[in-house]
């Protein structure tokens, strides 16, 4: 039995894709979560070889030492705790999410994350909730109100304020010019 860990698995789609890989690549997948996979047998270093190249192909990699494996992880339970605040009532604190899902206490995960990651934990959620703010004003479903409600803002006036300090526009003028402003994947945040 081998555990990989694989940076860039963000979504279900990226679940299906390297399931995918390793099944053409002829591996018994055992289980699959965002960023870990468990394969059946164990793999040689020329199956890994092949896996990475395969992996890289389609925008993923392995993550091959422990520090880059735990920061790889902070960032998907980050990336979790977002759709978490989405469909919550009353959601935890974000100390309280990573906590929970990672039995490590936040105060070791926050700095473990500044000092490996360029950023802070909180800078890092602002960031991927900024994206998510764009993806869904791009879709044009969700008034501004709804969203900030939606993404637990205490208010629209604090999600515009921090629109504009993190994206150096205004959401009014954002949404005037969605087709000519950019969006990241919320794994290259």
């Amino acid at each position: 039995m081998t555990t990989l860990q694989i940076k860039n698995m963000v979504c279900d789609r990226c679940i299906m894709m390297v399931q995918q890989v390793l099944e053409d690549l002829e591996f018994e997948v055992e289980s699959i979560a965002l960023g870990k996979v468990v394969i059946a047998e164990d793999v040689t270093s020329e199956d890994l070889e092949k896996i990475s190249e395969e992996l890289v192909d389609k925008g993923f990699e392995l993550i091959q030492k422990n520090n880059e494996a735990l920061l790889e992880q902070i960032k998907v339970q980050l990336i979790d705790y977002l759709k978490y605040l989405e469909d919550s009532e009353d959601p935890d604190k974000v100390s309280s999410f990573l906590e929970e899902n990672m039995q490590y206490n936040y105060s070791y995960l926050s700095k473990y994350f500044s000092d490996n990651g360029g950023v802070t934990i909180e800078k890092y959620l602002i960031n991927l909730k900024i994206e998510r703010v764009k993806e869904l004003l791009s879709y044009g479903e969700l008034t501004l109100s709804e969203i900030a409600w939606k993404l637990n803002y205490s208010s629209v006036q604090y999600l515009s304020n921090q629109f504009k300090k993190v994206t150096g526009e205004t959401v009014t003028s954002f949404r005037d010019n969605i087709d000519e402003n950019s969006r990241q994947s919320l794994d290259a945040v």
